[in-house]
């Protein structure tokens, strides 16, 4: 209207024209008028009007007087982009590491795995699950995730159609500090300058770095924002961006590390910046994101999740939201043989990492895979043991913390002695209310600026119909970290009160009377979810760890908090308490004084960890516990089969020891053997849940003869075969230095095949107990006959062939009653039972108790005058081998028993269900039986020629096994 105002005074414009100007209600109607005017008054009406603009619209004039973009030239772009892919290749190929010196780098190819990419938000119960969970079940948990195509390259990943065919405008990849994000920036700029996309989506990808933009002070166009990271000038990418905006992709990388508030005033400036007009850089990037500038184009944006939701509300649609959830299992492996690029060493590093849960959980995150793969190369470099062990548990958090620190921090308001102590109370409070997600509410009451700690993450969820927004630690063993931290930052009097807090409060009301003020820890019994805290305090009190504390946190600690921990754990060692020996060993791990460690070791005098099977970090700790006590004397250990070449150097030299393998192999017989060594007083000693080849076996009791003693053996074989039985009986006849020797064939057995389910051999009061177990496949799959249980002196061990034994008795359940020839093999079985030297008691098994069967049982006691008891059980075995299939006395059979002569010496006891229904009785045997009114439960007990009877209302286990 100033241009008009002055038009009309001048003489210029007629009364009518500037009327219908000033009463037009919109800016079209006035601009149609002018143009009017314009186009009729001539060059000194347009003179005039150029003047007016120069006067009162300067930015609209530069804008109108520029020269219009120059033709694109199809070729020149071409060629300007294949430079730039060169060039992309040669700077994107190598990756500088936070512990490079000037010049180094790496290939990033030796470096970046692909992290698992989750293509959705999570629900709070999976964050949850997340953050509570370790070891082998966080590891499932992560891989169970439905995370991008492994097979595709990230950005295909990222850009693909969803269920409903809509490809994302703008891209969100959330991750936390240390997550990989920038890495895999770096990888998609590789991979699309290489040629390695599937789908070729985009002629051009443009990389800005936050961390290079926050540098920027003076105005700059979009063009010139876009040539910082390349070697193209702003008329090259003006050219490109005129020529197919459609398939060009913006990478704005680290979106948290931005200095800008990206608040409403910058917005409106959006309506003034051109891609090659200069602009607030603020203004530009909030128009590259809205879509003001490139609509067309497509933006892929890096943040963590602190700053998710403002991005969110300021890109473009439709939108992606996306998270690095980082490495599963096979990414940490993957990680860790191309770091080493050495076969022995990677496996050396890989499984010690392994072995540690705490450690093996934090390898999710791609930072703690370079710390300890970085910690164990410079112990190369030193000259040390790689296979001695890792670091403790918590010097690798402290350098994490440290990474951290350096890297992912700038511009903190707080100094880190104050930042480390707010995470440490925030850290606190959520353990003792069984806490891993706060709100935001009480996170900003505590850390002044959560938002910028990269050690805490924000999420978002559906609470009702609106939104809640949560902060968590990134795993809860960072929470326990950072509490355990927040402690030692405490003066000495308020540090004791606390942990002595922490020990005593299951029994508050009466346990004062009990505290040492010397030492109130002594008598406690720390609250279960604490104990890792502890573990991490005896970290912080080690000697490397607290001068690293000194140098990098600027925190002391106090002299007192080893020595009260000390006092602590020499107290439960002194005591023997079993249910801590697990949480000791790591404790000691932790603390790693070898002395100190050796004091306390020794006061356990013999360690039982049978209870329950070890797990990896168990054994790790007791390994090296153990190697800072050679002469330690007696060990019972529960473990699986993996971990033996872990244990194999304690093992080798503990001379006392009673074992439990899970899961053995023949390939894990090799190290076995190793691992037992010879000369060795060995306990019970159980090789469970395996499938053992006959010539397995046979390796395993070779090595057993080489034993001072060996108690008790149990075996579980893929089947019990002839040759079975041929190495077992050279065994026992060859070796007196044993009590018992179980054979347990895998459920999975070929019945064709094994001769028997079980065998069972063991000494007691001078006599030999052979037990013999066909199990119940199916209740349409009974055996013939189920168990036998034999009785004689040990001295007439050889009087039983054990081969032909166990083949007569295979031959009986590989036929049914009915079938002919049936009773041939059981007469021949019995005939070679009567013929043991001494045979004292038996005990059989068999569905039902026929006429036939008691005509066999007669014979028994007649033929066998040694014979003291015989027992005849009426069912038999489940597979399960702990569920009993009851079966049925039938009547003639017991008449026969009542009405025959027995021998006065030998006692007969006859078990099992009878029918009570004088006509139609039950007859066969059934998973009912004992369900039905008509059954009961009896015992006979025939003592020469008299005999009682037994009812039992309800079948009893113990009644079974007599």
């Amino acid at each position: 209207m100033p241009i008009a105002d002055e038009l009309w005074s001048n003489g210029m414009m007629g009364w009518e024209s500037y009327s219908e100007i000033k009463s037009a209600d919109t800016n079209q109607k006035k601009m149609r008028v002018l143009g009017g005017v314009l186009q009729c008054g001539g060059n000194t009406v347009k003179s005039a009007f150029y003047s007016g603009l120069e006067k009162h619209a300067p930015f609209l004039l530069r804008d109108l007087s520029t020269d219009p973009p120059t033709a694109v030239d199809p070729d020149a772009i071409a060629k300007s982009l294949d430079e730039y892919k060169k060039w992309i290749q040669r700077e994107y190929e190598f990756v500088t590491e936070y512990n490079s010196l000037p010049g180094e780098h790496v290939l990033l190819s030796e470096r970046y795995i692909q992290p698992l990419i989750l293509m959705r938000h999570r629900e709070k119960k999976e964050r949850i699950e997340e953050l509570c969970f370790k070891g082998e079940f966080f590891q499932q948990l992560i891989s169970s995730k439905n995370n991008a195509e492994k097979g595709n390259t990230v950005l295909d990943a990222l850009f693909s159609a969803d269920s409903k065919g809509i490809c994302p405008a703008a891209v969100i990849l959330q991750g936390n500090s240390g997550k990989g994000k920038s890495f895999t920036a770096q990888k998609i700029m590789l991979d699309w300058s290489s040629g390695c996309l599937s789908r070729e989506n985009f002629d051009c990808v443009f990389h800005l770095k936050c961390k290079e933009l926050n540098q920027i002070s003076e105005e700059q166009s979009l063009v010139e924002i876009l040539s910082i990271n390349s070697n193209l000038t702003p008329d090259h990418i003006l050219q490109i961006l005129q020529s197919s905006p459609k398939r060009v992709l913006v990478l704005i990388d680290g979106f948290d590390e931005l200095k800008f508030s990206f608040g409403d005033t910058s917005i409106k400036l959006t309506a003034s910046v051109y891609l090659y007009k200069k602009a607030p850089l603020e203004a530009s990037l909030t128009a590259l994101l809205r879509g003001c500038l490139l609509p067309k184009s497509f933006l892929l944006v890096t943040s963590r999740s602190t700053t998710t939701d403002t991005l969110s509300a300021l890109l473009k649609k439709p939108q992606r939201f996306t998270e690095i959830i980082g490495f599963s299992e096979r990414e940490v492996e993957e990680y860790f043989q191309k770091f080493f690029q050495d076969e022995e060493l990677f496996r050396n590093a890989y499984e010690s990492v392994k072995a540690n849960e705490t450690l093996f959980t934090a390898c999710s995150s791609p930072v703690i895979c370079w710390i300890i793969s970085t910690v164990i190369k410079q112990r190369l470099c030193d000259c040390a043991d790689v296979t001695s062990g890792l670091e403790t548990t918590t010097s690798i958090y402290v350098d994490f913390v440290s990474t951290l620190l350096e890297n992912h921090c700038q511009g903190l308001s707080d100094s880190v002695p104050t930042l480390l102590k707010s995470l440490g109370q925030l850290a606190e409070r959520g353990l003792m209310e069984r806490q891993v997600l706060f709100e935001e509410k009480s996170v900003k009451e505590t850390v002044s600026d959560p938002s910028g700690s990269p050690f805490l993450g924000k999420f978002l969820f559906k609470k009702r119909t609106r939104q809640e927004t949560m902060y968590s630690f990134m795993h809860l063993s960072f929470q326990e970290f950072f509490t355990a931290l927040y402690y030692i930052s405490l003066d000495e009097k308020e540090f004791l009160s606390k942990l002595t807090e922490r020990f005593h409060s299951p029994w508050q009301s009466y346990g004062v009377q009990y505290l040492d003020e010397n030492c109130p820890l002594k008598y406690g019994c720390p609250e279960f979810n604490f104990l890792p805290v502890i573990q991490f305090l005896c970290g912080l009190c080690n000697k490397e760890v607290i001068d690293l504390l000194k140098e990098t946190y600027k925190v002391s600690v106090p002299p007192s908090v080893q020595a009260q921990l000390e006092e602590w754990i020499l107290f439960i060692s002194s005591n023997r308490d079993y249910n801590f020996l697990p949480f000791i060993l790591l404790c000691l791990y932790e603390l790693h004084e070898k002395d100190f460690v050796q004091k306390a070791v020794e006061a356990w005098q013999e360690m039982d960890m049978s209870w329950d099977t070890m797990n990896r970090t168990d054994c790790w700790a007791l390994v090296y516990c153990l190697e800072c006590c050679p002469h330690f004397r007696s060990l019972n250990l529960n473990f699986a089969a993996e971990e033996l070449k872990m244990l194999q150097p304690v093992l080798c030299r503990t001379p006392k020891l009673e074992l439990t393998v899970q899961n053995l192999t023949d390939a894990d017989v090799t190290d076995l053997i190793s691992a037992l060594g010879e000369g060795k007083l060995l306990g019970e000693f159980r090789l469970n849940s395996s499938g053992l080849s006959d010539e397995s076996m046979k390796q395993i009791l070779h090595a057993l003869h080489k034993q001072k003693t060996v108690g008790g053996l149990q075996i579980a074989v893929k089947n019990i075969t002839y040759d079975t039985s041929l190495i077992l009986t050279e065994f026992i006849q060859n070796t007196e230095k044993w009590e018992e020797i179980s054979l347990r064939a895998s459920a999975e057995c070929n019945d064709a095949e094994s001769l028997c389910s079980s065998l069972r051999l063991f000494n007691t009061d001078g006599n030999l107990v052979l037990n013999v177990l066909r199990w119940c496949s199916s209740p349409h799959n009974v055996p013939s006959l189920s168990e036998i249980i034999l009785q004689y002196p040990r001295s007439e061990m050889s009087s039983i062939n054990l081969k032909n034994f166990l083949q007569a008795f295979h031959d009986i359940n590989c036929l049914t009653e009915e079938r002919a020839g049936f009773d041939q093999q059981v007469d021949s079985l019995l005939s070679h039972l009567s013929s043991v030297s001494g045979l004292n008691a038996m005990n059989l098994s068999a569905p039902l108790l026929t006429e036939k069967w008691a005509f066999r049982i007669l014979f028994l006691i007649q033929s066998c005058k040694s014979l003291k008891g015989l027992s005849f059980n009426a069912g038999s075995w489940s597979s399960d081998d702990a569920t009993w299939l009851p079966g049925r006395l039938l009547e003639e059979g017991l008449r026969l028993l009542k009405e025959s002569p027995k021998h006065p010496q030998c006692t007969l006891n006859i078990k099992g269900f009878r029918c009570s229904r004088s006509t139609d009785s039950c007859t066969h045997q059934t998973h009912q039986i004992k369900e039905l009114d008509c059954n009961q439960r009896v015992t006979f007990i025939f003592s020469g020629e008299n005999y009682t009877e037994e009812i039992s209302p309800k079948i009893k286990l113990c009644d079974i096994l007599g």
